[in-house]
């Protein structure tokens, strides 16, 4: 869904209403409501998507886990200028939803 655009509808359909996302700043987002805000503004804040793909996945189904290690090619609005994005994502999942999630990737100085 997020290769085809459809980041938000992907967060709608894939995440529980008390998710908790982590920042690899440490920054601390609580429920869905807060979370889709968070998301908007992020792909508002991107001008065109050139592509988006996904270097492996891998679970743990006992535990209820998933990690994924993506990236994302991008041109932000802001300054105009073309970044790719990569990041690892580990999930927890709740009745078929995740409940917790937590990204991992260099943050600017």
């Amino acid at each position: 869904m997020i290769e085809s655009g459809k980041l938000l509808e992907a967060f709608d359909k894939y995440y529980h209403e008390d998710i908790v996302m982590i920042e690899a700043t440490g920054e601390v987002r609580e429920g869905k409501e807060f979370n889709r805000e968070h998301e908007e503004k992020h792909m508002a804040g991107i001008k065109e998507f050139h592509g988006f793909g996904v270097y492996g996945i891998t679970s743990n189904e006992e535990e209820g886990i998933t990690m994924v290690e993506s990236w994302m090619d991008v041109t932000m609005a802001e300054g105009g200028y073309r970044m790719k994005m990569e990041e690892v994502a580990v999930q927890h999942w709740e009745d078929d939803l995740i409940i917790r999630e937590r990204f991992y990737y260099n943050v600017p100085k």
